[in-house]
């Protein structure tokens, strides 16, 4: 199910029990702001618990549904790519570089919930319940005052997925970077470590090994193993390198550690496998 909008922008708040829609997605962005009750947001893969004062961003390409489990007063401003275009000349220069409609695609900010402390949360409560007391205006969408309420709550968005360690100036690395950078370093193990690359990149260490399984289909611990293996395998069939040398070219500490880590994958020692293919 794909739901439409053609205003610029729409403001809805209201309570209910059961959520009135089916999964479904949009053709337009979402800032959804709880103002009471709890339950569950099913966004994209994600089962993300909610309560009051939770804020979740959506991009047309996000699939969600909330699973309520106690009565819930939601406050969704809705906007269409035209929204923030009608608005460009009103852009303060921190939004040059990363437009709101960048952050609202970033995948990492789906995969977690954002955590804000005080002032922030008291500033975030009040800044929606000033969007939806202008509501009542016909010119909300032209709005320079609802425009600048909004960018205040980007503002927020950004200060919260920096505390997460999520760069949002252009989103998440592209998958060729990341591969590239993977193999490339792939002889040097402590570049690789999840806590090194995932700083490289710029993202959470907490949340790099789901970032990482969502896109390439395969955990980053699989994808790093099997790719050290293929290598070792390529090493030991040319018959030109040592076991030494091929510990030290990947950062074994010896020998044996080769050997256990090679076992372990391919159910067979170095020796015997450089026989069978002998």
């Amino acid at each position: 199910m794909r739901r439409k909008q053609f205003e610029p922008l729409v403001i809805d708040d209201f309570e209910e029990r059961e959520f009135h829609l089916p999964v479904h997605r949009h053709t337009y962005y979402e800032l959804i702001y709880i103002r009471k009750g709890y339950g569950i947001h099913l966004l994209n893969h994600n089962q993300l618990p909610y309560k009051a004062g939770d804020l979740f961003i959506l991009s047309p390409e996000d699939e969600h549904y909330f699973d309520i489990k106690k009565s819930t007063h939601f406050t969704f401003i809705k906007f269409t790519d035209s929204y923030f275009e009608s608005h460009k000349f009103n852009h303060p220069d921190a939004f040059l570089v990363t437009r709101p409609e960048e952050i609202m695609h970033n995948k990492l900010l789906k995969e977690v919930k954002l955590k804000m402390d005080e002032p922030c949360i008291s500033i975030l409560k009040n800044t929606v319940e000033n969007i939806v007391a202008y509501n009542c205006r016909k010119d909300v969408a032209s709005s320079p005052l609802v425009y600048f309420q909004l960018l205040s709550i980007f503002g927020l968005i950004r200060e919260a997925a920096a505390k997460l360690g999520i760069r949002i100036d252009n989103g998440q690395p592209g998958k060729e970077e990341l591969i590239s950078y993977i193999h490339q370093h792939i002889y040097e193990p402590s570049l690789i470590l999840i806590k090194n690359i995932a700083s490289y990149f710029h993202i959470s260490p907490a949340y790099f090994s789901a970032y990482f399984k969502r896109n390439f289909e395969i955990s980053y611990r699989d994808y790093i193993n099997d790719y050290r293996i293929r290598l070792i395998e390529k090493r030991i069939a040319s018959g030109k390198t040592t076991m030494k040398q091929i510990a030290d070219e990947f950062g074994f500490t010896d020998e044996s550690h080769l050997s256990h880590f090679f076992k372990k994958a391919r159910s067979i020692s170095p020796a015997n496998y450089r026989k069978s293919i002998a």
